[in-house]
């Protein structure tokens, strides 16, 4: 069986995680703050306030820019759920607008058509890596007066007009789960330019309090910690950070086979006239954190039906986004969206990732070939 998704884990992981254990400082620590020095580097973002997960950092973010209840924040429905449930954990309501059909991402000039006397917040999330249309998406909020939250979770490494993707200034967050491009296990990590923000950021992490542990334990005196404010359990420790100072070492590498495999893909789907391959505008560098294909009107096999085919040939795949105001617990939040309905029905992600070999890539391309052979 072929994956959809494995993570580039070895010997390195290995020895940092031995290492940690032996120093016997294991949860948010010197490690942590290492991998958020690098991560910051990384981005070209001023800070960088490591987190257990991307939800966690899509909640904090959400936080420290003040916005709660009787507040609107405007996503994307086509989107991981913990997209709108970041927005329902900190109070507040997600309102769900349609996508660009030929990027999957928030289309820009619907922003406008759904802010209120109540809209606080945008939070575009840069679908399977491809960053969304920041320069529009920024400049509809700025003159509305909203903050802007990128939901990064895919997009580590990915570019935008140059800079990639946590570099620009607004909150950015980012996920470090198995399918990512990185992995710590679990984790997540926020990007900021600002000092006041990623200092908030930090206290909130940990309970509120108002210093660090680190910071404790270097200290040459006895040092009292206040909690001025309410915070949450959200610290990494280090032996997740351990993982991700190594994984980030990896990074280059990682998403140049992801993007070799994807132009071995571009080139064999573009072939099939039923089919659309994923579209990547000139100004994108795309890091294919996932690989999608659709389903078009005239395809003779749905999506299920690919999927399951493929399964039965050894090529394990995942149904396209999904579109959460869709789903059950979101019922009442309105909403037709055809593009981003669409899109959620005729799509399907195929197998990628580092350690996948040419004759895998050959086998799922072999795959999709004798399906839509007609």
């Amino acid at each position: 069986m072929i994956p959809v998704a494995k993570p580039y884990l070895g010997e390195d992981e290995k020895n940092a995680l031995s290492k940690v254990i032996d120093s016997g400082w294991v949860t948010q620590g010197p490690k942590v703050r290492e991998f958020e020095e690098i991560f910051a580097e990384y981005t070209g973002s001023g800070y960088a306030i490591a987190t257990t997960s991307c939800t966690t950092a899509l909640h904090a973010s959400l936080l420290v820019s003040s916005i709660g209840p009787g507040d609107e924040v405007i996503v994307p429905s086509l989107s991981f759920i913990a997209t709108a449930n970041a927005v329902l954990h900190s109070g507040a309501t997600p309102v769900f607008v349609d996508i660009d059909p030929e990027t999957c991402n928030m289309a820009p000039w619907k922003i406008e058509e759904a802010i209120t006397e109540k809209t606080k917040a945008v939070m575009p999330a840069h679908q399977m890596g491809l960053p969304a249309e920041m320069d529009e998406i920024n400049a509809v909020a700025q003159g509305q007066g909203l903050t802007v939250i990128e939901d990064a979770a895919c997009a580590l490494g990915s570019e935008y007009r140059g800079k990639r993707v946590g570099g620009e200034g607004n909150l950015t967050c980012f996920s470090f789960h198995p399918r990512k491009i990185i992995t710590t296990g679990e984790g997540g990590m926020i990007t900021t330019n600002s000092s006041e923000i990623a200092g908030k950021l930090r206290r909130l992490r940990h309970h509120g309090m108002s210093l660090s542990d680190l910071d404790r334990h270097k200290s040459g005196k006895v040092m009292i910690e206040t909690y001025d404010e309410t915070g949450y359990n959200y610290r990494m420790s280090d032996v997740h950070a351990a993982i991700g100072i190594e994984q980030m070492k990896k990074l280059p590498e990682i998403i140049e086979k992801r993007r070799k495999i994807a132009f071995q893909y571009n080139e064999a789907f573009q072939k099939i006239k039923c089919l659309r391959i994923p579209n990547v505008p000139p100004h994108i560098f795309h890091n294919y954190q996932s690989y999608w294909i659709e389903m078009l009107d005239d395809s003779p096999l749905g999506s299920i039906e690919v999927m399951q085919r493929l399964l039965e040939k050894g090529v394990s795949t995942r149904r396209g986004i999904m579109a959460i105001h869709k789903e059950a617990c979101y019922s009442g939040y309105n909403n037709h969206l055809p593009e981003t309905e669409r899109i959620a029905n005729h799509t399907i992600l195929l197998p990628i990732f580092f350690s996948m070999t040419n004759d895998e890539v050959q086998y799922v391309i072999d795959g999709i070939n004798a399906l839509f052979s007609y």
